[in-house]
């Protein structure tokens, strides 16, 4: 069989080795270092944040922003079901509780729905807005902008602002994505919402093997996400602490490698658009076959490549076979108000979600995928579709 081609995989080079081998060779390999500070002076030059605490994955990222924005046990936070489960499970982590909005065309969450049911299945108190099936109180929203497509945060933030809800931005799926047009022209994802947040895992556009950092815009917000990621301690020779902070800071080594990557990031977004039109030309005259389009007036990182079948019977007998042919595919995840920890949860009018969970299937989207691979997968996929 020829060479397997996975679905992500990381692009290492640029100066990584040379960050790399400096804490090695200083002994700078933990928590602390000046690849840290460097990394997140490179993330605020890069997106327009003003602020960046670099810490240990997107999760963490997000369970901090969670508390920062003063959700607490036994408050609601707003969802999307069609995500992968880490921004859920952060609800949980914090003690609050998840209610789930559908999506829109592009596998983002609904604003409109998710304003339906801010008017007509909540009340609005002097204690904030109430969910008047668990007469709790709903304090925030996680738009997910998937796969690097940008959520409609034009909309988003404005029902947001009228129910008074705080706004965390799980961008980890969108590092370089932005808006060209509208209210938010030129803004990237993540600078809009009260957090941001990104991945770097190893299937990311740009990793540092397994990181995150939180952005935000708020000073004092950030320097609490910081003291808080580095167990809240107040002397660091004596040990005092003043809260129960956590053990969430990147490492300098890691830091090092993502800051190799983030110099290398506009050329990586560069052939992920290239492969996207080459895979968008192949595939536009296939009937039955769609290629996810891009929301209007957005410039994407083109993370993932989602193409849309007939139904779960074809997308599972193309996956299988693409495994034939050394092609790795991934179906979207399963809806999460359907997950096991949830099912008891509260969902609101879940329409769409379930024809993507049921029809999309991911190709390979690696930024160094090559023509040749590119190609390759093109021509499976065909073989496929012409052979049924």
């Amino acid at each position: 069989m020829s060479e397997f081609i996975p679905l992500s995989e990381p692009n290492i080079g640029g100066n990584a080795w040379k960050y790399v081998k400096q804490c090695l060779d200083t002994g700078w390999v933990s928590g602390a270092g000046a690849f840290v500070d460097q990394f997140e002076e490179k993330i605020c030059k890069y997106t327009g944040s003003p602020y960046a605490v670099a810490v240990v994955n997107g999760t963490s990222g997000l369970q901090l922003a969670l508390r920062l924005c003063g959700v607490r046990p036994g408050d609601e936070v707003l969802v999307p079901t069609l995500t992968f489960i880490a921004p859920i499970n952060t609800v949980r982590y914090v003690g609050a509780e998840p209610v789930f909005m559908d999506c829109d065309n592009f596998m983002n969450l609904d604003p409109k729905k998710t304003e339906e049911f801010l008017k007509k299945e909540c009340h609005v108190t002097r204690k904030g807005v109430i969910n008047k099936k668990t007469h709790r109180i709903i304090k925030a929203i996680i738009p997910v902008h998937v796969f690097g497509n940008p959520c409609d945060m034009k909309e988003i933030m404005r029902v947001a602002r009228r129910f008074n809800l705080k706004v965390i931005e799980d961008a980890t799926e969108s590092l370089g994505s932005r808006y060209t047009e509208g209210k938010y022209k030129g803004r990237h994802t993540g600078t809009i919402g009260d957090f941001g947040v990104f991945s770097f895992n190893g299937n990311k556009i740009a990793t540092t093997g397994s990181g995150g950092t939180l952005i935000t815009a708020d000073k004092k917000l950030a320097a609490a996400a910081k003291h808080l990621s580095t167990q809240a301690k107040l002397d660091g020779v004596r040990y005092v602490h003043d809260d129960v902070g956590y053990n969430f800071r990147l490492t300098n080594m890691q830091a090092a490698l993502g800051l190799a990557q983030l110099e290398q990031l506009p050329s990586f977004i560069k052939i992920k658009k290239s492969n996207y039109l080459a895979y968008k030309k192949a595939f536009s005259q296939i009937q039955g076959l769609d290629f996810l389009g891009i929301p209007k007036g957005v410039d994407p990182n083109y993370w993932f490549y989602s193409l849309s079948l007939s139904g779960p019977e074809q997308r599972e007998a193309l996956m299988a076979f693409l495994v034939k042919q050394g092609i790795q595919s991934r179906p979207v995840w399963e809806l999460n108000h359907r997950q096991k920890p949830y099912a008891h949860n509260q969902s609101y009018r879940i329409e769409k979600s379930p024809e993507f969970r049921d029809r999309v299937l991911n190709i390979p989207c690696s930024s160094g995928l090559t023509s040749a691979k590119v190609n390759k997968v093109c021509s499976a996929i065909k073989e496929f579709v012409w052979k049924k």
